[in-house]
Parts: C-alpha cells; structure tokens; sequence
C-alpha cells in the first residue's frame, strides 16, 4: 500500500514527512507513522489525533481575549490510520464563555468528539495560586525508552525522563516529541501539550500491556493558565477497580511549573491466551 505522494510507507503511513501530520486542505490531515498506535498498526494514537482536534478548535473562530480552559475527548472507536477530516461547530456562543465542538470522521464515520470551553482572559493575579506541588525537572529524571513497552510510530518518536523511583501505577515523567504536529505550519503551545496527554495512560502501567489491556474511551484536559511550549511533565496515577474499570490521573506541567489536570477513564481487559 502507498501513499498518494509517493513516499515510501509502511501499513499505509508516510514514513519520510517528520511531523505527525500532513495538511491536504482545509480540515483534511494525512497521519504519518509518527501517529502509528501502540495496540494496532493500522490506527493512529489518540495523543496525536487530540492535538490535531485542539488545532483545529484554535483556528474555529478565533477571537482576542478568549481561552481554552477545558477539552473533554470521547473516543467513538478505532481511530483508522486513513486520510481525517475535521468538521468544528460553535455549540454555545457567548460573549465571555462559549463551547465548540469538533469531530474527526475517517471514511466518513465520526472516530472521536471534541468539546472544548473558551473562557474570557481576565487579570487575576491578585488572587493567583497553585495548589499542585511541582515535580523535578527532566534533567532530574531518567532517560526512558517507551519502545521497551510499547510498539509503533508514536511511541517511537517520543523522547522521555522519569523518576527513577517509579513503580506500577505510580510515576513521575517528562516527555517531548521530536516532530512538530504539522508539517510545515505552527499549532498554539495549548495544541502542542494537548497532542502529548493521553500518553499519561502508557507512561505508569500497572500491568503489561502484553497480558492486559486498558485503553482509555475519554480523555479530559482542565487548564487555568497557557502552557508553554517546551518538555511536558506528568504526575500520574493508575488505578484498576476489581470490575474492568480504570482511572489515569495526571497532573501536568510545563517547564514553569504545574499547568493542569487530565483524567482518562479505562477499560481493563486480560488479553485472550494465544
């Protein structure tokens, strides 16, 4: 199988274009292997496909003096490593908050659903205070190979730094990419951190994904100032109840310090023997 530009590929995927992305026109995007999942060859990692949603969403009517606060992602199936549009609405207008919403649809089928809030810029500095307690910075950690983990194109194109004290459920980590998230175009530093949360889920495993699995169907991102761009930090936590339900918990973080909050909800599946 190849790609309409020619590159040379692999399950499909551009293998030379360093960027998770290519744009093909207004709300189209070609994935890269660069987006290539960790549990199937032929889908793309939500980390990444977040990023493109919360690009888009930047570029929805843009207007001075508005923030995003919140993006909540529902996860509808199995996101296919195929050409993606992205279709973006304004659900509630609003002079000081609004709500847009934006869906990628693979061969026309919604794959996962976008909400974010736009809260209006005001000066609170007065009463400014954070609450979440820092972590040490990534040349305090560890360098960390996901691959020994994880298999595909996202994991691979990841540099990270973690707490050497880490254990099963419970670790401390700095990640980065090495490729932007589009080629050739800029994404806001909000875009930027988002197309990186939902590796939380990978980072703490409390089992090996080779005898479990636990995707996320969601995942939720609560901002109260502008990241900057840079190394992405992580504080997080795994739970599993004794159902087949879970929860990834992280607090994030830039290189000034703690940014937000993210959650994930997971489905715990022991994995058939083979």
């Amino acid at each position: 199988m190849t790609s309409d530009t020619g590159n040379s590929t692999i399950f499909g995927l551009d293998r030379d274009t360093a960027a998770f992305y290519r744009r093909l026109g207004p709300g189209r995007y070609a994935p890269t292997v660069h987006v290539q999942g960790a549990w199937r060859d032929d889908e793309q990692h939500m980390a990444p496909v977040s990023g493109i949603l919360a690009h888009e969403i930047d570029l929805h009517e843009p207007r001075e003096g508005m923030q995003p606060a919140r993006f909540s992602f529902d996860i509808l199936g199995m996101i296919p490593a195929r050409e993606s549009r992205v279709e973006v609405r304004t659900t509630r207008p609003g002079r000081t908050i609004e709500l847009v919403e934006a869906t990628m649809l693979v061969d026309d089928r919604a794959v996962v659903r976008a909400h974010a809030w736009r809260l209006a810029a005001h000066d609170s500095r007065a009463v400014a205070g954070v609450e979440l307690p820092p972590i040490p910075g990534p040349d305090e950690m560890e360098p960390w190979s996901g691959a020994d983990t994880w298999e595909g194109g996202y994991i691979e194109g990841l540099e990270f730094r973690v707490d050497p004290e880490r254990r099963p459920g419970r670790t401390r980590a700095w990640i980065r990419a090495r490729n932007p998230l589009l080629d050739g175009q800029h994404c806001s530093p909000t875009a930027d951190l988002v197309r990186l949360v939902d590796t939380a889920n990978g980072i703490a495993v409390r089992v090996s994904p080779r005898e479990w699995m636990f995707p996320n169907v969601d995942l939720t991102v609560h901002l109260f100032r502008e990241p900057v761009r840079g190394w992405v930090g992580f504080d997080t936590s795994v739970t599993m109840g004794p159902s087949g339900l879970g929860i990834t918990s992280t607090t994030l973080h830039d290189e000034q310090g703690p940014v937000g909050r993210a959650e994930q909800i997971l489905t715990v599946r022991q994995l058939p023997s083979r």
